[in-house]
């Protein structure tokens, strides 16, 4: 049983099995089966945005069939849907997106989300390295995530990829003047002011 973060071995491969063994407090994901340690608490500029996203999410959300959830939030993720399985010892991705939408409920169950959401957000913490975002684009792409947002607190920008044939296509960096489209959702639009609001 392993109950403290430092008995970890970080050299080794862990499973979903494992993750969901272990007690101690941190919060970690797991790509492809290494660990990593997430950022300590958001701050607050970080959780500002989560929270005025989740509000325009919300009342858009509520006349569909989706579902958003924000982190602390597990999503198991094991590559093509032809490779999804619900055995523990056999998944090696688990994230914690910041907000992620899911339009298909027989993905869901009460661990959280087996299988690629349709739409993630990200927020990027001042902790967050660029390999860190590298990760999670290549490990979402590879699992049919269909949009993808990354979101700059300090910039006020949100870049957009979406998934055209298995591969991400850059769509556009919006600021916070603008509204930008949900390429999932045609016809709906995020205020970023209102997104960026303090």
């Amino acid at each position: 049983m392993i109950s403290n973060f430092d008995q970890l071995d970080l050299t080794k491969r862990y499973s979903y099995a494992d993750y969901i063994s272990w007690t101690f407090k941190e919060r970690v994901e797991l790509f492809r089966g290494w660990v990593k340690k997430m950022s300590p608490a958001p701050n607050r500029r970080h959780q500002s945005i989560s929270w005025n996203l989740s509000g325009e999410l919300v009342m858009f959300l509520k006349h569909q069939k989706c579902t958003a959830f924000t982190a602390p939030f597990d999503v198991r993720l094991m590559g093509k849907p032809s490779k999804i399985t619900n055995s523990p010892d056999t998944i090696y991705s688990v994230v914690q997106p910041d907000i992620c939408v899911i339009c298909d409920p027989s993905k869901l169950d009460e661990q959280g989300c087996l299988g690629a959401p349709d739409w993630i957000i990200e927020i990027v913490s001042p902790g967050n390295t660029k390999k860190e975002i590298d990760d999670k684009y290549q490990l979402y792409e590879e699992n049919g995530v269909r949009e993808y947002w990354i979101i700059q607190p300090t910039d006020e920008t949100v870049t957009v990829f979406e998934l055209k044939e298995d591969v991400y296509q850059f769509k556009k960096i919006y600021n916070n003047v603008d509204k930008a489209p949900v390429g999932i959702f045609p016809g709906f639009e995020v205020t970023l002011s209102e997104v960026f609001r303090s």
